[in-house]
C-alpha cells in the first residue's frame, strides 16, 4: 500500500537523524502537541498527527477509486468527521480490487452501475405505472397509396386516458421504409407528454431474425432478440447481457405476450386489444396493454376498468420495463403492420 510505503520512507529518513534525536529527548517525551513518545531502542518519535493525515487522504483517494468503479462508500465512513476504521479501509479498498479485477461478478454490468442515477430516475414519470396503453396513429398514405410512414404511437395511462402521458415516434429513411417495409431499420424516440425525450428503441435491419435495443443516453440498457420458430412467437429479453425474461406465444390468433422468468413465474404481459373490425381488416393502428402489476390499485375507472389485474411474482425495474416497452414495439413491428392500399378509407369507421 502507498501509505505504507510513504511510511517507511518517512522512518528511515528520521533514523538518520537519530543521534540527534537521542542528544535532545526534550523534542520526543512530551505528548502534549501531538506527538508520541519514541521507542525502548531510542527510536525517532512519529507524529500521531501526521499518521491519521496519511491515513486520512489514502482513504478519501480510495473512496474516489471505488466510485469511480461503481462501488458504494463503505459503512465505516459514513460519518464523516470520525477517524475511519481499519475495517472500513480494508473493505473499501477490497471492492474497488474486486471491481477492476472482476466486473463480470457484479449482479449488474459494468456501463449499467456506471450509468447515473438521474439517467435511470427520469424513465419513472413514464414506466412506473401498473398498466399502460400503447395506440399506433392511422397512416392514410399507407391506406391510400401503399405509401410505407414513420410509425406514431400514443402512449396513455389506463387511469388517466384522456391526456397522454408520452408519443413514440419512429425516425428512418424514406427510401428504406418504402423497399424494406416491415424489415426497416429505425430509431424511435419515446418521450412524455411535453416532448422530452425519455429513452430511444433502436431497430437494425433483420432477414431472419429481427432484434430490437433500448438505449437511455446513448447507453444501450437492454435488447430484445426474436428466436425463430415455424408458428410459435418467442423473444429472449436482456438487460445487459443476463437474461432476464422470455416470450413463448402459441402463435396463431393468440394476442397476448407474457413474460417469464426462468422459473416460469409471471413478470408482466403485453395484450394486442381489439379495436374493431374496420381498424384490423384497414389499417395497422394497433393497440396494446402492457400490465406490469397492479401494485393495489383499487380504484378503477375509463380505460383502467377494462384491463384486467396482474398478480407477477415481482416488480419489473425501470429499465427492464424499458426492455418490455420495446418488445410492444418490436411485436406491431413484426406481426401486426401490414402493407396498405386499400382506398377504402371510410371503412375505418366501422366499430
Amino acid at each position: 500500500m502507498r501509505w505504507l510505503s510513504r511510511l517507511l520512507s518517512h522512518a528511515a529518513a528520521a533514523g538518520r537523524a537519530s543521534a540527534a534525536a537521542r542528544s535532545t529527548p526534550s523534542l520526543v517525551k512530551g505528548g502534549s502537541h501531538g506527538f508520541a513518545s519514541g521507542g525502548r531502542d531510542g527510536s525517532p518519535a512519529v507524529p500521531r498527527e501526521w499518521l491519521r493525515k496519511l491515513w486520512v487522504d489514502e482513504l478519501r483517494k480510495q473512496k474516489e477509486a471505488a466510485k469511480r468503479w461503481g462501488v458504494g462508500a463503505s459503512p465505516g465512513n459514513a460519518g464523516g468527521g470520525a477517524e475511519p476504521s481499519l475495517g472500513a479501509y480494508a473493505s473499501s479498498v477490497e471492492a474497488a480490487g474486486a471491481a477492476r479485477e472482476a466486473p463480470s461478478r457484479n449482479y449488474q454490468p459494468n456501463w449499467l452501475q456506471r450509468l447515473h442515477e438521474d439517467n435511470i430516475a427520469k424513465l419513472a414519470p413514464l414506466l412506473a405505472r401498473a398498466n399502460l396503453i400503447i395506440a399506433r396513429d392511422i397512416e392514410w398514405a399507407n391506406i391510400m397509396f401503399a405509401f410505407e410512414q414513420e410509425s406514431r404511437y400514443i402512449i396513455m395511462d389506463p387511469l388517466f386516458p384522456q391526456s397522454p402521458v408520452g408519443f413514440i415516434r419512429e425516425k428512418s429513411n424514406v427510401i428504406f421504409r418504402q423497399l424494406l417495409r416491415t424489415r426497416r431499420p429505425f430509431v424511435a424516440e419515446i418521450t412524455d407528454a411535453m416532448g422530452n425525450e425519455i429513452f430511444k428503441v433502436r431497430r437494425p435491419f433483420w432477414w431472419i431474425n429481427s432484434s430490437i435495443y433500448a438505449e437511455v443516453d446513448g447507453k444501450e440498457v437492454g435488447v430484445v432478440h426474436r428466436r425463430w420458430h415455424l408458428w410459435r412467437r418467442i423473444y429472449d429479453l436482456y438487460l445487459g447481457n443476463r437474461q432476464f425474461a422470455v416470450v413463448e406465444n402459441p402463435g396463431f390468433w393468440n394476442w397476448t405476450f407474457s413474460l417469464v422468468d426462468e422459473d416460469d413465474k409471471l413478470l408482466a404481459q403485453i395484450d394486442r386489444n381489439w379495436r374493431g373490425i374496420g381498424f384490423e381488416l384497414f389499417t395497422d393502428a394497433g393497440q396494446y396493454a402492457i400490465r406490469f402489476g397492479d401494485e393495489g390499485q383499487i380504484h378503477k375507472f375509463a380505460l383502467a376498468s377494462d384491463v384486467e389485474e396482474l398478480h407477477v411474482v415481482r416488480q419489473l425495474t425501470l429499465p427492464e420495463r424499458a426492455v418490455a416497452l420495446a418488445l410492444a414495439i418490436s411485436l406491431d413491428s413484426d406481426y401486426f403492420s401490414r402493407r396498405g392500399g386499400w382506398g377504402l378509407p371510410f371503412l375505418i369507421a366501422t366499430e
